[in-house]
């Protein structure tokens, strides 16, 4: 997956400006202010209206006579978008609810299109793929690996998984799936009681190395049930985290 360019003023104006409209500050139905944007990001003007025209073509923006350029209604934005998908969670607050819920949309996509993809692994798998797959467990596997390392063997172990699959449009689900499962890993893979990854990605490699796709859809189900545990439990972590602070703050209040 190749995401849009961030260097430079253009592409750090597009990501602003992505950000600012995916996390609400600039709300839906808002016409721009160019003056104000241009100042505020200090940016030409032309480097501006190139960086909508950008937005324009991911359905957020429009531009009309009389009226301006404006947000569009979220239901026109293309959601599946690499970049928009990108931006949204790397800009997100995980403890917020819509982060949650962004993430636990991706946990639904995840679970109709991983298990019958792993079904065409099994079938399809070459000698080149099981290698792809066995180096990324390994590297999953190392005792000294960071969550930064942790996060892109989980990436490509998913990524050669759709690759095995050996069909082009599903191996570009990866444009839908890895940003937010980069998201959700460097989440997880930060938090002390997370699940080990390793023996449950394991077994998908064990069935899809043995060519089963029955075995090789259950352990993937099983992985992905995994991953929906992890995420509660950090949910639940994070919520008695949320209640002992304000219960400290309200405590704190009260003896002033």
């Amino acid at each position: 997956m190749t995401p849009y360019a961030r260097r430079g003023v253009h592409g750090q104006t597009v990501e602003a400006l992505a950000r600012r409209i995916l996390g609400g500050r600039i709300p839906e139905g808002a016409t721009l202010d160019l003056v104000a944007l241009q100042s505020e990001l200090d940016v030409s003007l032309t480097a501006l209206r190139e960086s909508l025209k950008v937005l324009a073509a991911k359905g957020m923006v429009d531009a009309r006579q009389k009226r301006g350029t404006f947000v569009r209604a979220r239901a026109d934005w293309n959601l599946l978008d690499a970049d928009v998908l990108r931006w949204q969670f790397e800009g997100a607050d995980q403890a917020s609810d819509a982060d949650r819920k962004l993430l636990r949309n991706l946990s639904e996509v995840r679970a109709i299109v991983e298990p019958a993809a792993v079904r065409l692994a099994a079938e399809r798998r070459t000698d080149a793929d099981l290698t792809a797959l066995e180096a990324a467990l390994e590297a999953m596997g190392e005792q000294d690996a960071g969550p930064g390392q942790a996060v892109e063997a989980d990436l490509a172990f998913h990524r050669a998984l759709l690759t095995a699959t050996h069909n082009e449009l599903l191996e570009r689900m990866e444009m839908v799936i890895e940003p937010g499962l980069a998201h959700r890993d460097r989440i997880v893979h930060s938090h002390p009681h997370s699940e080990d990854p390793v023996p449950a990605h394991r077994a998908v490699l064990d069935a899809v190395r043995d060519q089963d796709p029955g075995a090789a859809e259950t352990a993937m189900r099983a992985l992905l049930l995994q991953a929906g545990r992890d995420l509660d439990r950090i949910d639940r972590s994070d919520d008695a985290v949320s209640d002992d602070a304000g219960s400290d703050g309200r405590k704190g209040t009260g003896g002033k």
